[in-house]
């Protein structure tokens, strides 16, 4: 699936946060949106995954067999990103089953099988409130890797990462078929493949 803009703006009240985004974003293919802090990364992939509504333009989902509308779009999409919430009174066992029992598992991953690949079996009992910020984020993680989706949001998917979780998060990212495509918002050039396509949201203001 492929991502098209034209002319994509995005304003609050009267601050263009971007303005005049045209862009194909093509499958296969990773994509870093880089820029300060408050510069518009995350309202950008907000927009790009249909979540914020643009203020102009026109943003278009293509599937190899025909386009997809907007108000169908969360089928295909995964997002990691810090500020998106857990289910804290779901132990993470009941959070996984609930997760995939909206959304299919890529590759056909079990609930058990997800666990082991994110080193938290001991923890599938546990309520998500009393995670630490570091093991929740390991599960927004797993959750965006294992979900059979054709594009992949990730923004600052190493904030709150110790060293091991995220030498973790890196070997997962190369592990992503062929074919899907990923976007990544980050400062941090360890965050994102060294060969991937770089958009600077500061380029995109006016």
């Amino acid at each position: 699936m492929s991502i098209t803009t034209e002319g994509l703006s995005k304003r609050f009240n009267r601050e263009w946060i971007f303005r005049n985004f045209s862009y194909q974003f093509n499958n296969g293919t990773t994509y870093a949106i880089t820029g300060p802090n408050g510069s518009g990364k995350s309202t950008l992939l907000q927009v790009l995954w249909g979540q914020v509504p643009q203020t102009s333009g026109d943003l278009h989902y293509t599937a190899p067999s025909a386009e997809i509308p907007v108000e169908k779009i969360s089928q295909h999409i995964a997002i990691a990103a810090p500020y998106m919430d857990l289910v804290e009174e779901f132990t993470l066992r009941e959070q996984l089953d609930f997760h995939f029992s909206l959304k299919p598992a890529r590759g056909k991953v079990s609930p058990s099988e997800l666990l082991e690949i994110m080193y938290l079996t001991h923890a599938k009992d546990k309520y998500i409130g009393n995670f630490s910020s570091g093991m929740k984020q390991r599960v927004k993680l797993g959750l965006a890797f294992y979900t059979a989706a054709d594009l992949l949001f990730f923004d600052e998917p190493g904030t709150n990462l110790d060293e091991q979780a995220f030498a973790w998060y890196k070997r997962e990212l190369a592990k992503l078929p062929e074919g899907v495509l990923t976007l990544i918002a980050s400062n941090d050039k360890d965050e994102y493949p060294a060969d991937c396509t770089v958009i600077n949201v500061l380029a995109h203001k006016s």
